[in-house]
């Protein structure tokens, strides 16, 4: 098994190969995270893993009543993830290259990095001024009849995507062309729906993208129909990512 050692950034989300992450780092030990990336040589990829929270807060409590008002001040790197930060994530994340980190004035971080490769978290590190993990990357199988089942997933999505914009079936992808390519269609397609973080997690670790666009299907085919019976549902702009606070 061929492991490696990355920083760790747990977040409320997750993150998919091929999608774009902006950062608003703030907290001390994400900081430190940020300097250390930017210690690295200008020609080498500025890498981190991103891991979805299972149980535990993205923020930790800074002083009382911040950001719970029954939390209490709480420090270090494993903050508000439990005395086994591994338990406190799910599984499988995701690497991320940092193409940006710009400092502040203020020392907090802009950041904009890409999801890159599918990772296996072996282990959690809490020993130094940020989480570090050894990670074991995940090959992106095909599995059987990826192709078929990426050309009925976009025809659905599009379908969902016309039902979310309401009745002016405004395109939320701004008159892009949609890509054709299972992987990234698999990938695409799970990050830009409605749903939560659970089911998003069971897309991300999905054993191959088959079995990523079968479940893409079937969820497709229900949010629509879901939709297609509240006619006053609200048309989200799904063209923005949302920015984490960290």
């Amino acid at each position: 098994m061929t492991t490696v050692r990355l920083p760790l950034f747990p977040l409320n989300s997750v993150l998919f190969p091929g999608l774009v992450l902006p950062l608003n780092v703030f907290e001390e030990r994400y900081r430190a995270m940020m300097r250390a990336l930017l210690k690295s040589p200008e020609d080498e990829p500025r890498r981190f893993a991103v891991v979805a929270i299972r149980d535990g807060h993205e923020v930790a409590p800074s002083a009382p009543g911040l950001p719970d008002p029954t939390a209490v001040p709480d420090s270090g790197p494993a903050a508000g993830f439990g005395p086994d930060p591994a338990r406190a994530f799910h599984g499988v994340g995701c690497v991320a290259d940092a193409a940006t980190i710009r400092e502040r004035a203020d020392g907090s971080f802009e950041v904009l990095a890409t999801g890159t490769t599918r990772v296996r978290l072996v282990s959690v590190d809490a020993s130094g001024p940020f989480l570090t993990a050894e990670l074991e990357e995940l090959p992106d199988e095909s599995g059987d009849e990826a192709g078929a089942l990426a050309e009925g997933v976009l025809r659905s999505f599009r379908q969902y995507q016309k039902r979310l914009a309401g009745a002016r079936e405004r395109s939320l992808t701004t008159g892009a062309e949609l890509p054709d390519e299972p992987n990234v269609v698999s990938y695409l397609v799970a990050a830009t729906m409605v749903l939560d973080t659970p089911t998003k997690q069971r897309l991300l670790q999905a054993p191959d993208t088959a079995s990523r666009l079968r479940d893409e299907l079937r969820l497709l085919r229900a949010e629509t129909a879901i939709i297609r019976s509240l006619p006053l549902l609200p048309s989200p702009d799904l063209t923005r990512a949302p920015t984490s606070l960290n």
